[in-house]
């Protein structure tokens, strides 16, 4: 299997991440009034979970390099969109959630799906070396 449409999936989530955290990090003021949400009562709950999306990215542009080698990262990427998606779309049809959060909720569902996708193409790709080192 080739790995090169694994790498490609690896830097791409790792540039939208980046872009995502650093909008959220300088301007989630500007954002939350373009879209007409209320903020929280502090930047920290926006800014904390923006640094973490950033290092995601660093993760994800790191694992581009050798996927075989940092496939868990592929893993921690699939826990972490699905963790996004599943609470947006838990609040979206159990009481709402602003629409500015749709949009990335169904990107996720997309990275979710390509991680897996890739984990299991990896580990496939992985699987023979492991067996002969074992051996």
């Amino acid at each position: 299997m080739k790995l090169s449409w694994i790498k490609l999936v690896l830097a791409a989530s790792g540039i939208y991440d980046a872009v995502i955290g650093a909008a959220f990090v300088f301007g989630a003021s500007a954002l939350f009034r373009a879209f007409h949400v209320t903020p929280p009562n502090h930047d920290g709950y926006i800014r904390f979970p923006a640094l973490v999306l950033i290092i995601f990215a660093v993760m994800f542009f790191r694992a581009a390099a050798d996927p075989a080698a940092r496939r868990d990262v592929l893993l921690y990427g699939a826990a972490l969109k699905l963790s996004y998606f599943g609470l947006v779309f838990w609040y979206y049809f159990h009481g709402g959630v602003p629409a500015m959060w749709i949009p990335f909720a169904w990107a996720d569902v997309a990275f979710f799906t390509l991680f897996v996708m890739g984990w299991r193409g990896v580990s496939k790709v992985s699987e023979p070396v492991r067996q002969a080192v074992l051996r």
